[in-house]
């Protein structure tokens, strides 16, 4: 059977996420216990403890995302005796850093400062107020890019985030993302609304974050990846390490290609998807880009023991 692995983005952190894999499972412990080693302070106390206004800083909810991620797929790993064998690794916008974790392209180490650093330049780059981000439901792609232009003309405004058909969102400064809003609702979208992020993420005003965060890149171990990559920027595959770090350098400021990643990953014979991490949002859109994907979220221990049926050919879609 084809399948991929997908790993989510920021937004789907929550206090507490992971915790009954700590409890019951060491190499879940083990992940945890790595990255708030690696960064020098106790992540995973903030994960399972809060508080919540913390926790949602992108500076603690990138690595927060990936470690809780990174602690579910070791515990497929190791709990059922999966040997994965995906077709495909992606990831949504922070969740490519993921898939290069679990595909041995980034040591869990690296990964982790990486996201952290990512996370924290963001938030530094646009201060708070000035940038923004919504969410057009409801119009197709070339409207909200003709409309995005139009609004360009008071300030930064980008298609970031092509999710699914008629699901796209917008990023850049305040008032051109107030004034696309707008824009969108008279021209017809079912909803259009601002999104309650911390900074305007993958458009024009995130470009110095990206030349920061390619400089560290050096400091990193690199390796090719065990799996191909379907990268958020081209939507195309991705499989040596140069392209790889050029993707990630590239996604900071440009928008994020997942639907044309799983159509893609279709074209290629991918009928299953498991999204590996907290919540189960990537599942969602993928059954609104292909209804008759199979798709199974696992993010705690009663989703374990689904996978192994799952991989099988069972019958366990979610949401």
């Amino acid at each position: 059977m084809k399948y991929a692995i997908v790993f989510p983005g920021q937004g789907a952190q929550e206090v507490g996420m992971g915790r009954d894999l700590f409890e019951r499972f060491a190499s879940s412990r083990s992940v945890f216990e790595r990255s708030d080693e690696a960064l020098g302070f106790s992540l995973s106390r903030m994960i399972f403890s809060g508080p919540d206004e913390e926790l949602k800083k992108t500076e603690y909810a990138q690595p927060a995302i990936l470690t809780m991620s990174m602690a579910v797929y070791r515990c497929l790993e190791e709990e059922t005796g999966v040997e994965f064998a995906p077709e495909f690794v992606a990831g949504h916008s922070l969740g490519e850093y993921t898939a290069l974790v679990a595909s041995e392209t980034l040591t869990l180490e690296d990964g982790v400062r990486l996201v952290h650093l990512r996370g924290k330049l963001m938030q530094e780059a646009v201060p708070l107020g000035k940038g923004s981000m919504a969410a057009i439901i409801g119009l197709d792609r070339e409207s909200v890019i003709s409309i995005c232009e139009t609004a360009s003309s008071l300030g930064v405004c980008q298609a970031a985030n092509f999710n699914a058909p008629g699901q796209i969102v917008i990023s850049g400064e305040r008032e051109a993302v107030d004034k696309a809003v707008s824009m969108c609702k008279d021209a017809g979208a079912k909803r259009a609304l601002p999104l309650k992020v911390s900074a305007p993420f993958h458009c024009s005003l995130m470009r110095p974050v990206a030349d920061r965060l390619r400089e560290s890149f050096s400091q990193c171990s690199w390796n090719r990846p065990k799996w191909p990559l379907i990268a958020n920027v081209s939507a195309g595959v991705e499989s040596d390490v140069e392209s790889i770090q050029e993707a990630l350098f590239l996604q900071t400021f440009m928008p994020v290609l997942w639907s044309g990643s799983i159509e893609l990953m279709i074209s290629r014979g991918v009928r299953s998807f498991l999204e590996v991490g907290p919540g189960s949002v990537l599942s969602g859109l993928i059954k609104r880009i292909s209804a008759d994907s199979r798709c199974l979220s696992v993010n705690d221990h009663e989703g374990i023991g689904k996978v192994i049926d799952f991989l099988k050919g069972g019958q366990y879609d979610e949401p």
